[in-house]
């Protein structure tokens, strides 16, 4: 009777998991101890404060409108249109709206359906650490060989050298991001010329993470692979209209890249989310009308960036040059004893603790957890956030 008992149990098959490595991001980890002991998260990166109202009301009236149903599978026109009106306006490269812009379910999306398009299994891609925790998974899934190159320690500028040795034969594509998560460092002009002449006599595809292409500071402008006419030729160009526009739940981006890239770019999207959004692209389109919310981005951002470091300045942190993007990393070298000789990971979840204010180390976005003594800040809250946040602070 026993027997006959456990052998009917329901009982679940036995998966092999495609990616072993992969389990609870530090993300989660710091965002739920941060909820925990009621600390101010400064880590996981998005606002904590509200969009303008104008785009909330142009999707109610997209709504209201009766644009309910299924889009094209490539995106809204006008709002492809838009995208394309606009990459033409800041780098001078006129992507054709119909063949060459494709709306996708967030920039996360866009970078897997990316690789799935153009990497087979045995291609390598080449990933400059530290580097956002989807690119490798999503190389993986798709068969290919991971190549880890890392940015130069200390000052994270692009190893023209040590890329150039990393490329082979069977390097199939490159991803590169800038302004770059995490070390909010910047690629210039000079290294994406160097980039454009290591890749010209190859076949090697671009993927160029974008995302916070609107948040460049001190006057300089955004040096998009769209502005370099040997890179946009092989590069499919991702950004956000989460992160451009404060609504990262909304989880809309886009890609731009020749046709031909478009074309087999578009096979995957279509079968992976098919579409997105339409009330919320109408909306989009509508609102980009109005340039002044992305022109006016690097102030909004840069002002933050400014509050935050000068509320560190009477700590012992050691605070890195932030170029661009919504965060600031941080040198825990020069703290006190215990905390300067936990591991980044361990003084994370100490000043979580302890402080009360969440950050992330930077060993998590290495695959061989190199620890550097930093750590990463986000700083796209409101005043009254990072106020709180430094107060705690400054017992450092």
């Amino acid at each position: 009777m026993n027997s006959l008992a456990t052998a009917t149990l329901p009982r679940t098959p036995v998966v092999q998991t495609k990616l072993p490595a992969v389990g609870t991001t530090i993300f989660t980890t710091m965002s739920a101890l941060a909820a925990e002991v009621g600390a101010v998260n400064l880590g996981q990166g998005f606002p904590d404060f509200a969009c303008d109202p104008r785009l909330v009301d142009e999707v109610t009236a997209a709504m209201q409108r009766g644009l309910n149903q299924y889009p094209p599978m490539t995106g809204v026109p006008a709002l492809r249109q838009a995208v394309a009106d606009k990459m033409a306006a800041l780098y001078g490269h006129r992507y054709d709206a119909g063949t060459e812009i494709t709306i996708t379910a967030g920039a996360t999306q866009a970078i897997i359906t990316a690789v799935l398009a153009v990497v087979r299994p045995g291609d390598e891609v080449i990933v400059l650490e530290p580097c956002y925790d989807s690119y490798v998974p999503n190389i993986e899934l798709a068969g290919g060989t991971v190549v880890r190159v890392p940015l130069t320690p200390g000052t994270f500028r692009p190893d023209l050298a040590r890329i150039e040795q990393a490329l082979s034969p069977r390097t199939r594509a490159i991803l590169i991001n800038s302004p770059h998560n995490p070390s909010a460092t910047t690629w210039s002009e000079g290294d994406m010329l160097a980039l454009q002449d290591l890749l010209a006599p190859t076949e090697v595809l671009l993927i160029s993470d974008e995302v916070y292409e609107h948040m460049v500071f001190d006057g300089q402008p955004h040096q998009s692979a769209a502005r370099f006419p040997q890179l946009a030729a092989r590069a499919l160009v991702v950004s956000s209209f989460g992160k451009t526009y404060h609504v990262t739940g909304w989880k809309v981006g886009y890609v731009a890249a020749p046709a031909a890239l478009s074309t087999e770019f578009r096979k995957v999207h279509q079968f992976n989310v098919f579409t997105v959004n339409t009330p919320v692209q109408h909306a989009l389109a509508a609102y980009m009308s109005d340039p002044a919310p992305y022109l006016n981005l690097p102030a909004f951002y840069q002002a933050k960036r400014d509050l935050f470091r000068e509320g560190l300045t009477n700590t012992k942190f050691r605070l890195l040059p932030t170029t661009g993007s919504y965060f600031q990393v941080a040198d825990i070298s020069g703290l006190g004893v215990p905390e300067r000789h936990l591991s980044e990971a361990d003084f994370c979840l100490w000043l979580t603790r302890e402080i009360g204010v969440a950050a992330i180390p930077l060993s998590a976005f290495y695959g061989n957890g190199f620890d550097q003594r930093l750590i990463r800040f986000c700083f796209a809250k409101k005043d009254s956030t990072l106020a709180d946040a430094l107060a705690r602070l400054a017992r450092l």
